[in-house]
């Protein structure tokens, strides 16, 4: 297929900020990874990211991947329609919901974090550190997750640029608050896993203060206490039919994932470090996936509002085309400069988390182009309304492939973290494949 240059410059106009979002916002949990790493070791990394690990994975399913997308899919497709009060309607609706949800999801963790951290094996001295970052970054991640329903509704509008400046703000603050914080400087004591902490919440509190009163005082789209007070509950219903299996898509593949994190914790912290840093690097490349699936979920949105299906089919494809592009030049990184890519999140004295991350990276490297087309084609399904064609292979390729294979290698055959890697990049390769054969067969009028 031959790509119109007006249908690339409207995806990397839609998609670039969106990439530029999402990956300054995976800079939080990577930077604090990093200086972690650098303050205390593998001890102090495996506490900050089994505990990001599990707040992450359930508010990405929560909001990130599930509510969010609903809003964005549902505001772009009344947008392009011309439907302006609807898209405002399904806004207010999306964050009352994540308001809703947010409270729950802070309280639970709040008072459950040294619990949960003792269920799932880790060492003592894991669960102690971790237990103190959980509860206090339990409390940031929930206004993160109300502000990321906020930007939902303005990437649905076709506003990127915004949340891409909110993210800007969130990780100068969080950059320096680190660097205070977590080593002791300008006079401030050193905190170490707490001061992480602390620096997180406190950025992800600003950036939801600047999306509110962006919303509130310079937005076209807003959110509208009318249509709380007159709950349309037929119109809730619209956003949860979108949202849950969108949920249950990224619930499919990030519950796998943790599980499999609370096998690799038998291994120990050395094999845990390694594959936690494998993962943060990898997050990184995860964006512009992301950030393509948001370009490819608005404008196919749009132009299935306008009923032009020939055009949402090209912007599906161009949208794809391009993440693939950019994820293959970051398999290229992984594989040339695996050593000193894990190196900047550890101190040189670890060289055995060094060996083992350099090795699981190299694999990694393997699995970012099928990353890309199984993220894209999922946001073109997303914006056709499809959320269940993507949950069905998530399911399948999680729970059949990738679960069962972890148990085996290492609770049964007791193999290397290295094989954790070969797992998962045989499950990516299957979704990949599978995802964008049903794309070519059951949505030929995209």
């Amino acid at each position: 297929m031959k790509f119109n240059r007006k249908i690339v410059k409207d995806v990397l106009k839609l998609a670039l900020p969106a990439v530029g979002e999402m990956t300054l916002y995976m800079m939080i949990w990577v930077f604090d990874t990093m200086m972690v790493g650098q303050y205390g070791g593998n001890l102090a990394l495996s506490s900050v990211g089994l505990s990001s690990e599990i707040l992450y994975t359930f508010s990405n399913i929560l909001i990130s991947c599930g509510i969010s997308i609903g809003i964005t899919s549902l505001v772009a497709r009344n947008v392009g329609a011309k439907e302006y009060a609807m898209a405002e309607e399904y806004a207010t609706l999306g964050f009352l919901t994540s308001l809703f949800i947010s409270i729950l999801f802070s309280l639970t963790f709040f008072l459950l974090s040294t619990h949960l951290l003792t269920a799932v094996g880790a060492e003592k001295q894991v669960v102690i550190l971790g237990s103190v970052y959980m509860k206090i970054t339990s409390i940031g991640i929930g206004f993160n997750m109300i502000m990321n329903a906020l930007n939902a509704a303005l990437r649905g509008f076709g506003n990127t640029k915004t949340p891409l400046l909110a993210s800007i703000i969130v990780n100068i603050v969080n950059l320096s608050l680190d660097y205070i914080l977590i080593f002791g400087k300008l006079g401030f004591p050193t905190l170490g896993t707490m001061g992480a902490a602390i620096a997180t919440t406190t950025a992800q509190i600003i950036g939801f203060l600047f999306i509110v009163f962006y919303m509130y005082n310079v937005s076209s789209i807003k959110v509208r206490l009318k249509y709380i007070k007159d709950l349309n509950t037929s119109m809730l219903k619209g956003l949860f039919d979108l949202s849950i299996p969108s949920s249950f898509q990224e619930g499919a593949f990030s519950i796998s994932r943790l599980l499999s994190n609370f096998f690799i914790v038998s291994l120990g912290s050395i094999a845990f470090a390694a594959n936690q840093i494998t993962t943060a690097i990898e997050s990184i490349s995860f964006m512009p996936g992301w950030g393509f699936a948001v370009a490819a979920t608005a404008l196919v949105g749009h132009k299935i509002g306008e009923k032009d299906y020939k055009g949402a089919k090209e912007y599906a494809y161009v949208s794809i085309f391009l993440a693939t592009l950019v994820m293959t030049f970051c398999s290229m990184l992984f594989f040339l400069f695996p050593r000193t890519l894990i190196s900047l999140f550890i101190n040189s004295s670890e060289q055995e988390v060094i060996r083992l991350g350099a090795l699981c990276l190299m694999i990694a490297a393997i699995e970012q182009p099928f990353i890309a087309i199984s993220m894209v084609v999922g946001g073109a399904l997303k914006g056709n309304g499809d959320t269940k064609s993507p949950l069905k292979v998530s399911i399948f390729t999680s729970w059949i492939i990738r679960v069962p294979l972890m148990f085996v290698i290492i609770y049964l055959l007791k193999l290397s973290v290295i094989y954790v890697w070969i797992i998962t990049s045989i499950q990516w390769i299957i979704d990949g494949i599978l995802i964008f054969i049903i794309f070519r067969r059951k949505h030929k009028n995209i």
